[in-house]
């Protein structure tokens, strides 16, 4: 198994670690070439306008929206939940993937980062998952096909901070910085099966 992660812009060398450990080959994917071949993708946190932009200049807009549409799995990960979703409140480049609404910054600033305890659908075992939220967006509303595997109490509401749409899979926290591989493991599940997947398809670079 090839896992690539996004290398334009943020948090992207801790969610190679965490494969690494997992005993899962990594690509740092910068340049559509770099999608040749592999059997999932991570978007990292970051900055999404920044991620956004970059992704437009260098041409991976539609590679990256033709690989999710083969089937290969795709996980975005705070400002890679962003990225992926059909709204972001504002506007900038979006991958348009999940049908979810997105807010940016919901919980604060960067001193307003706070870490919780979640129960989080689909990953082993029966232990909180230990998150950790640094500027963090929410998911203020869903579309049909998505599935809602994460909430925390914020403000009076049961707010979303991670959800599924078939091998999409968003996540509002950064499980690379918790030490708990779980919910990597989870994703990896995704890209289990590789009948779906045709690697030798190239991507377009426009």
């Amino acid at each position: 198994m090839k896992i690539g992660v996004l290398a334009l812009q943020g948090a992207f060398i801790e969610h190679e670690q965490m494969l690494s450990r997992l005993g899962v080959e990594t690509c740092e994917v910068r340049l559509p070439k770099d999608l040749v071949g592999l059997d999932g993708l991570i978007i990292p946190g970051g900055e999404s306008t920044t991620i956004g932009k970059l992704a437009v200049q260098y041409g991976l807009i539609e590679p990256l929206r033709e690989m999710a549409c083969s089937g290969r799995p795709m996980w975005g990960t705070c400002a890679g939940m962003i990225f992926m979703a059909r709204d972001a409140g504002r506007d900038q480049p979006l991958l348009g993937l999940m049908d979810v609404k997105v807010k940016r910054n919901a919980f604060g600033r960067q001193v307003d980062s706070f870490e919780a305890d979640l129960q989080v659908k689909g990953i082993e075992g029966e232990r909180p998952f230990h998150a950790v939220f640094i500027r963090a967006p929410l998911i203020e509303s869903v579309g049909d096909g998505i599935e809602v595997l994460s909430r925390i109490d914020w403000n009076g509401d049961r707010v979303i901070v991670a959800a599924r749409q078939g091998r999409l899979l968003a996540t509002s926290f950064h499980p690379e910085l918790s030490g708990d591989d779980r919910v990597h493991r989870l994703f990896l599940t995704l890209s289990d099966d590789r009948s779906v997947h045709n690697h030798d398809t190239p991507l377009s670079s426009s």
